[in-house]
């Protein structure tokens, strides 16, 4: 059984590039983890940059570039960041983080994935903040979680990572929820982030 949320894509062609790196999470505590999540988005958006189509003529350039890069490596940090997170610790899954690349005449979309094990208390949790966050404006519910978490520190209030993903760089999501055939219990989530640039 899978369920798709959002602006989610199927299949890539075979004839575009692409980039995945593979995670075991229970090889060392979290905490030490966040600085190499932050390295791995860092890399994957200085792999992405060599695939814009800029002009080396454009005086733009360098800055978009440098845009560019800006956003794929956020977008990406905070997509492994969850994936690690929220990733089942007792279902011993790999979690995974990749690129791929959508080109049309006018844009490279960059289209960023996770994929990570998510037990069932973890799944209805999540899937009722994605109905949430695809059923209200972005920046409401951007203002309404902020507001959460200043009244109460200690505050479950989250998604404030997909809000500003959407937006400040326009980012479309999309997820894809999948039993895990050797355990019903626990469901593969593939979070999809595209990325206009």
């Amino acid at each position: 059984m899978s369920q798709i949320f959002g602006e989610f894509i199927e299949n890539f062609s075979d004839e575009n590039d692409s980039l995945e790196l593979s995670f075991t999470p229970s090889s060392r505590p979290i905490k030490q983890r966040w600085r190499n999540n932050r390295l791995s988005a860092i890399f994957v958006a200085e792999y992405f940059s060599s695939f814009l189509p800029i002009d080396d003529e454009d005086p733009h350039r360098e800055k978009r570039i440098k845009e560019s890069k800006t956003a794929v490596s956020y977008v990406g940090n905070e997509l492994l960041e969850n994936a690690l997170k929220f990733n089942d610790s007792l279902s011993n899954y790999k979690v995974k983080f990749g690129i791929y690349f959508l080109e049309s005449p006018s844009q490279v979309i960059a289209v960023l994935c996770t994929k990570n094990s998510i037990n069932a208390q973890g799944v209805e949790k999540f899937q009722a903040f994605i109905e949430k966050l695809l059923a209200c404006d972005p920046n409401e519910l951007y203002i309404e979680q902020i507001e959460k978490t200043a009244e109460d520190e200690h505050s479950k209030a989250s998604g404030l990572g997909f809000l500003t993903m959407i937006n400040d760089y326009s980012v479309k999501l999309g997820w894809k929820f999948e039993t895990m055939p050797e355990n019903p219990d626990v469901m593969v989530v593939t979070t999809m982030a595209q990325i206009p640039l």
